[in-house]
């Protein structure tokens, strides 16, 4: 069964929905508070934790998917440009460094103008998208920052990858 079919024809806050997601997944959560819910995702080279916040004020869904990072000082001028490197792979949603908390994060708003509703599908697609980049530019970041690769040849690692499984 889909996630939408249970809510066709209710209208259900959006943090109720991914609280419902988190659990059909099995995922770690915490009900922040009435607007908010955090939860931890395991990924194949990080867990991620990922917060996602209603605003009625801006009538969007953010989505904020983090994991620590620590790239040497020295190397910052070639994180920022693998960065933007990334950034230009990205439709959905994009990375930014936080220098002060050591954080990765990838940021994410669904607008849901004029009382649009999101449907779990949606949520669920766009917390999958958001472990999806992650999960498909992290080595490309760190071949850029730790192992000394110039972005081109990091950048590589994150087109060539195959999706799926055999």
């Amino acid at each position: 069964m889909a996630l939408s079919e249970q809510y066709l024809e209710e209208d259900i806050h959006p943090i109720d929905i991914v609280e419902h997601i988190a659990e059909h997944h099995e995922w770690s959560f915490d009900r922040i508070a009435d607007d908010q819910i955090a939860m931890a995702i395991e990924g194949q080279w990080k867990t991620y934790s990922i917060t996602l916040a209603w605003s009625g004020y801006e009538e969007m869904l953010k989505m904020v998917c983090s994991f620590e990072m620590e790239p040497p000082s020295d190397r910052m001028p070639q994180l920022f440009e693998v960065l933007n490197a990334v950034n230009d792979q990205c439709w959905a949603g994009g990375f930014t460094y936080w220098t002060e908390q050591n954080m990765m994060i990838y940021r994410y708003g669904l607008v849901l103008a004029g009382g649009q509703v999101a449907s779990p599908d949606q949520i669920d697609t766009m917390i999958n998208a958001a472990i999806m980049s992650a999960e498909r530019f992290y080595p490309a970041i760190q071949l850029a920052t730790w192992g000394g690769r110039s972005v081109e040849d990091a950048m590589q690692v994150a087109i060539a990858q195959a999706y799926g499984r055999a």
